[in-house]
Order: structure tokens, then C-alpha cells, then sequence
């Protein structure tokens, strides 16, 4: 995949429709996770369209534009990654009630991260 086409990665600024998402595997990652626990996400960056986000910083709720992506485009899985820390919590919430609300059986799992970068814990949406 060419580095381009997965620009923007801020999910506030990518495009509801977009070729990069179609038959795409996603991850919706908080901001944090890419440094915090960059070792054990580092083999999902090959394999998945990355979205990022931060719901503390950003002060948005993404589920409508997550909704969308995920109505509007072909999306074969949705992997969200986030820290232990409360904030990180919002953007589980929000690809939970996207994944209910896009009306399609999209597979989705959610990893927590603890603040020194292990895995804690995996569940399904």
C-alpha cells in the first residue's frame, strides 16, 4: 500500500468515502497507543488502515463518523487500540455504537494497553 493512500489518519479529517477503506481492515487507534505500545502494534500497521484519534484532546464523539466510514465503504474488520487510562474509553464507545449503527456484521475487537505499552486485555465489540 502506497504511503499516500492513507493520508489524512486523523479520523476528524478523513473522508466518510474514500478508496483506501474499501475491503479495508481498520484500526482506530488512540493518539497514545502509537508510542506507548508501538512494539505490540507494529504488525497491524502492514495489514490495516489506520485511523487515529484522541477523545480527551479532540472533544468530539466519533461515533457518527465512524458510522459513516463504515456505511459507506466495503470494511472487512475494525481493531481498536487504546490505553488503560478512562479518557482512552471514548473511542471504544464510539466504534461500538458505530459498528451497531452501520447496519452491517463487521467483525470488531478492542485491545487495552497499559501505560508502560503490554497488553491488558482483548474483547469483541
Amino acid at each position: 500500500m502506497c504511503f499516500v493512500s492513507l493520508w489524512p489518519i486523523q479520523l476528524k479529517l478523513a473522508p466518510p468515502k474514500a478508496a483506501r477503506f474499501e475491503n479495508a481492515a481498520l484500526l482506530i487507534a488512540a493518539d497514545c497507543t502509537a508510542f506507548a505500545a508501538a512494539g505490540a502494534m507494529r504488525g497491524e500497521l502492514d495489514t490495516r488502515v489506520v485511523l487515529i484519534g484522541c477523545p480527551k484532546l479532540d472533544g468530539v464523539d466519533y461515533s457518527e463518523k465512524l458510522t459513516a466510514i463504515l456505511q459507506n465503504n466495503c470494511i472487512s474488520s475494525v481493531l481498536v487500540a487504546r490505553m488503560e487510562v478512562p479518557c482512552c474509553g471514548g473511542i471504544v464507545w464510539a466504534a461500538k455504537n458505530a459498528l451497531s449503527a452501520a447496519g452491517k456484521d463487521i467483525p470488531g475487537r478492542a485491545r487495552t494497553f497499559s501505560v508502560d505499552g503490554n497488553l491488558l486485555s482483548e474483547e469483541n465489540l
